[in-house]
């Protein structure tokens, strides 16, 4: 499988990471580990996680996902120098544990690297901006733990480009490490964050780019058209605000285009994903072995430019 190279990180990864958000959540370690085996077996190699999923479960502090990939790690020797592991500080944990601080940072990722029971974390994001903390002190953070040996790489989450910028700006005025890698929500329907500014600043910057949130929490799997579906299910309430004709309208080229192909509309979706400009890789889970299986297939399918265009058009005009 051909990998992609992350930005300027010196990463390289294949077109998929697999999310793991839902380990410790939705899926118990036992399952956990069977995803991330099939995964593997797929020839695909990037993880992503942080140190808060899935603290918003009852009964959960945050650290649960870092934990099951940390024990599958252990349970299979050798293995960790074939996957290359995102994890993220900064969200809020509870006890004034938040935030881009020097301080928090240097404790935050030594927990991390318990949990995930390794030396090192390939990319280190950035969770979330914080307006209490000034990129100079949260990058000098990060390069002391680059130098220690102990992060390889640098990403940010949920930064508009105006913010990007600025921590671009500060980190070649005071030579520090920049930011390589972006995550941010982008996917078929959620466009006008990314699309624009901050795409341009991307691709103008070598900033990898990996997608969260990229089958619009499983409405892109073409399950989900009708409010009814939605009662009882995790992420019902998130899926809700996509049931709209503009929800429909992409359903409607997922279906057709997945129909021609003999594919999954989620496999379409991300298939759309892989192929956009600037985009290196989205982020999918899954919460079984099938769904892993057909994260591969959408690796391995390349849409026409008349089908790329069929799905851009229906998830509105581009403006990239």
């Amino acid at each position: 499988m051909e990998k992609r190279k992350l930005g300027a990180s010196g990463l390289s990864i294949a077109p998929l990471v697999l999310g793991g958000n839902v380990f410790g959540w939705t899926v118990d370690e036992a399952e956990s580990f069977r995803i991330l085996d099939a995964f593997v077996d797929h020839g695909l190699d990037a993880i992503d996680t942080a140190d808060v999923y899935s603290a918003w479960v009852d009964g959960n502090a945050g650290g649960e996902s870092e934990t099951i990939i940390g024990r599958w790690l252990a349970a299979r020797p050798g293995l960790r120098e074939r996957v290359t592991l995102f994890t993220k500080v900064g969200s809020e944990l509870g006890e004034g544990r938040k935030g881009l601080s020097a301080r928090w940072i240097g404790q935050a990722v030594e927990d991390s690297l318990a949990r995930l029971r390794t030396d090192r974390i390939d990319l280190y994001f950035s969770h979330w901006p914080d307006p209490q903390t000034p990129h100079e002190e949260t990058l000098r953070a990060y390069q002391r733990l680059m130098e220690s040996g102990k992060i390889r790489a640098i990403g940010a989450s949920n930064y508009d480009a105006g913010l990007l910028q600025d921590a671009l700006d500060t980190a070649r005025s005071e030579g520090l490490p920049r930011y390589s890698v972006l995550q941010p929500e982008y996917n078929l329907y959620d466009r006008d964050a990314f699309e624009g500014p901050l795409s341009a600043l991307c691709q103008e910057q070598d900033i990898g780019v990996v997608t969260y949130y990229s089958l619009a929490s499983g409405f892109l799997s073409g399950k989900y058209r009708d409010a009814s579906q939605l009662e009882g299910r995790a992420r019902g309430g998130s899926v809700g605000k996509y049931l709209n004709p503009r929800g429909m309208a992409i359903l409607d080229a997922l279906d057709e285009v997945a129909e021609a192909r003999a594919a999954a509309p989620a496999e379409i979706a991300l298939a759309w994903l892989i192929h956009r400009p600037g985009v290196t890789a989205p982020i999918a889970s899954a919460t079984s072995v099938r769904q892993v299986e057909s994260l591969a297939r959408a690796v391995s399918l390349s849409l026409s430019q008349d089908e790329m265009d069929r799905l851009t058009k229906a998830g509105g005009q581009a403006r990239t």
